[in-house]
């Protein structure tokens, strides 16, 4: 009677931990798909932070948007 108890209980323990070694593969997959596409992410703000800090695009806001001109060379001051 007790050797089919450890049958039993070993068995048990066998389809246990293979069920969790499935689902801890099904969250390590998780897991990496949502670091693909944080980095895919980054990688868009990245792009998105230096299209907004091109010199280009800011001279245009300030003339076009704020109103702002070019300096004359006599009232620029250089500062050493």
């Amino acid at each position: 009677m007790l050797p089919l108890l450890f049958l039993i209980l070993g068995a048990l323990f066998f389809v246990w931990s293979r069920i969790q070694v499935i689902q801890l593969g099904y969250e390590i997959s998780t897991v990496l798909k949502e670091g693909r596409s944080l980095a895919e992410m980054n990688k868009r703000l990245k792009l998105e932070v230096a299209t907004l800090k091109s010199y280009g695009r800011i001279e245009k806001v300030a003339v076009e948007d704020l109103g702002m001109s070019k300096p004359k060379p006599d009232q620029v001051v250089v500062i050493r």
